[in-house]
């Protein structure tokens, strides 16, 4: 008929994935008319998270949340999903998941330093005959100089961070996140110079405390130590998530 106006929807949406067990982000394509249930299912092949134990959020492509996506007879469309928002999966299980990442109970093969220094054909052979990697002076001495330079900036940069700082946290590969300095100086589980986030949103690793050592406090999930350089301190008002609202 004339003067009608037809709009057309894609049903497929392409949407980042990000989880509680991992820093890893990926991308899938999701038809908008599968139930919440079947997403998970799908979910569950991506991030390893049982369905049954997973609790998923919403986030906007500038990754503000919007809410949580909590009916599993719901439709996928029905959500707020745009291409590139991102679908954040949190793991209920108690952490029976993330023993599949627990390597520490496979029995390892170990080679002592002195046995390995007589195998002929070895890469560490190898690069001495060529001259190479830590073998070569010239390079060695250049790769010091650099690693100090590095970490002359980490300290620099430390030391313009201070404790109670609103800042934003922008690590290569991962998601821009929000937060506050818990922490700014040495530690124990690594050498240089780091700093202890408190982060708005679960999408930490630890709750402040790492290799039993206490640095800061906050909820578990919330914390993480990142290198200064990765830090930007400023006016980063905390994100009003709508969690009062009815």
């Amino acid at each position: 008929m004339d003067g009608e106006v037809t709009v057309v929807t894609n049903p497929f949406v392409n949407v980042r994935i990000t989880s509680s067990l991992s820093s890893f982000e990926n991308r899938r394509r999701f038809n908008k008319r599968i139930t919440i249930a079947e997403l998970k299912m799908l979910l569950e092949m991506n991030v390893g998270v049982p369905a049954s134990s997973m609790d998923l959020e919403i986030f906007s492509t500038t990754d503000r949340f919007l809410q949580k996506i909590d009916n599993n007879e719901a439709l996928f469309g029905s959500y707020p999903v745009d291409d590139e928002c991102r679908i954040h999966v949190i793991d209920r299980s108690g952490g029976q998941t993330s023993e599949l990442f627990d390597d520490s109970k496979v029995e390892k093969f170990e080679l002592s330093d002195e046995a390995y220094e007589q195998r002929k054909e070895s890469v560490r052979s190898f690069l001495k005959k060529q001259n190479l990697g830590r073998f070569n002076e010239e390079e060695a001495t250049k790769k010091k100089a650099e690693l100090t330079i590095r970490e002359e900036q980490q300290k620099t940069a430390a030391e313009a961070i201070s404790v109670g700082s609103r800042c934003k946290v922008e690590v290569p590969g991962q998601p821009t996140k929000l937060g506050t300095v818990m922490y700014v100086g040495t530690t124990e589980f690594k050498s240089g110079h780091w700093v202890g986030v408190k982060y708005d949103e679960p999408l930490g690793k630890h709750n402040g405390t790492v290799q039993g050592k206490q640095y800061f406090e906050c909820q578990d999930k919330y914390g993480a130590f990142v290198k200064p350089l990765n830090v930007t301190v400023g006016d980063f008002p905390e994100e009003d998530y709508g969690l009062d609202e009815i």
